[in-house]
């Protein structure tokens, strides 16, 4: 029987084994965190040092690092090894400010592929795939992260890079490509073009998607898996950690797998910064254990998700993370109700009638905050029945009431009426006013 594990040994390692190697290299990162001007004082000021490690309890007494930290020690303070060592670096793409940026020695892209490489193997991919990356290049982790994850697993890599969705259909057919990568709203505005063009995805030779970089809910995955009657996983990563590869589906698509051979875990309640219960949501906090150039202790990703309960029937014993479900700073608050786009999302979804776009608007109308979505609908509900639209503007308002416990404003588009950015989608403008703007 040909084994579904990329490294059988580390993906299958005893709960006692995973532990007793993460102290290991949670004794060796603290060793060399220490080296940079960072950390070197934070570690000192705490009084914490490699030798005091001694379990994964110990991680406790390290105070926390937030995105704050690394751009405020932009662009070296972090560093741990001479510039020389540093092969490549990544960094976020904001346009003010300091960006976040991470350095990688040759160690760290090697681990990084080969964790890359493990999460796709996982799911399936093998060396016999076409591999084709429709995602950014350059400073987004994404695109050189499957890259070279893809081809350390033996695949045959197309660099698609990200739109003109003409041309990467006619790449899909002309090298027969089996696996694609990119962000899951992309994949439907693929599939308008796709029909636009009388052809249908299931007619090609493609047998998996790899969707992330954009939290989405499991309707989208549901509603992408039909359109083009294939499998697609949910994969999760961040710039700050690697980028891809820090936790992945197998093929039994039950929970992100999080490779705790190269990362330390923890959830915690956003606002007391305490761990929560085992199964409960709260914010993702990651510590590397693999990294030469820039290891990061206790990272606040402001990412919010659980722990999946029991064990995996795939055999992995690292342990499973539900889907994100949002971020702690993507939360907005409107008439006292805490609100995340995704659950929006997760209404919009389950309605047939309903496109694949959609945007979020938060407004000021009278002095009273507003919620508004825009909605796009399937053509042909634009055919003159005014009765028939109204009623399904009635049922998504019901429905988004009921799930965020604010009535919305809805507004129904035709396809195509919403722009349609090259990269990550938008889905929440606030135009909220305060006193005195």
């Amino acid at each position: 029987m040909v084994d579904i594990c990329w490294e059988p040994d580390i993906e299958r390692l005893p709960a006692q084994g995973l532990q007793d190697l993460q102290v290991e290299r949670l004794r060796n990162t603290v060793a060399q965190a220490a080296k940079s001007p960072f950390y070197g004082d934070h570690l000192r000021q705490h009084g914490i040092t490699a030798e005091g490690v001694r379990n994964i309890e110990d991680l406790q007494s390290i105070p926390f690092t937030t995105k704050e930290d690394l751009r405020g020690h932009f662009p070296y303070g972090l560093l741990c090894v001479p510039q020389q060592a540093v092969k490549r670096l990544h960094c976020s793409s904001g346009t003010t400010g300091n960006p976040t940026v991470i350095f990688h020695t040759q160690h760290d892209l090697d681990s990084w592929a080969n964790l890359v490489a493990r999460s796709l193997y996982a799911t399936g991919v093998r060396d016999t795939d076409v591999f084709q990356n429709i995602c950014g290049y350059g400073l987004f982790t994404g695109g050189l992260g499957f890259q070279y994850g893809a081809e350390r697993l033996g695949a045959l890599v197309i660099p698609a890079a990200a739109g003109n969705s003409k041309r990467q259909i006619k790449l899909i057919q002309d090298f027969s490509t089996t696996v694609i990568h990119t962000i899951p709203s992309y994949l439907t505005r693929l599939h308008s073009v796709f029909d636009d063009m009388g052809l249908d995805p299931r007619d090609t030779a493609l047998r998996l998607l790899m969707i992330g970089a954009e939290p989405h809910s499991e309707e989208t995955r549901q509603r992408i898996q039909g359109l083009f009657g294939v499998q697609a996983f949910n994969s999760y990563g961040l710039s700050e950690m690697n980028g891809p590869g820090v936790a992945f589906e197998c093929h039994l698509q039950n929970g992100l797998h999080i490779w705790e051979d190269a990362y330390i875990v923890e959830i915690v309640d956003s606002e007391t910064l305490a761990p929560v219960r085992e199964g409960e949501v709260g914010e993702l906090v990651l510590t590397t254990l693999d990294r030469e150039a820039m290891p990061i202790l206790r990272y606040r990703t402001r990412d919010l998700t659980r722990f999946l309960p029991g064990t995996c029937d795939c055999g992995r014993t690292h342990r499973r993370l539900d889907r994100i479900t949002g971020r702690s700073d993507d939360m907005f608050i409107i008439r006292g109700c805490n609100v995340f786009p995704i659950q929006v999302e997760k209404v919009l979804m389950r309605i047939p009638q309903v496109g694949h776009d959609y945007l979020i608007l938060l407004q000021t109308l009278d002095g009273v905050d507003v919620l508004s979505i825009q909605v796009e609908v399937h053509r042909e509900w634009f055919t003159g029945d005014i009765a028939a639209l109204d009623k399904l503007r009635r049922k998504i308002t019901a429905d988004v009431r009921d799930e965020v416990l604010v009535t919305p404003r809805v507004e129904l588009v035709e396809p195509g009426a919403l722009p349609k950015p090259e990269g990550k989608a938008v889905r929440v403008k606030d135009l909220r006013t305060t006193e005195g703007d």
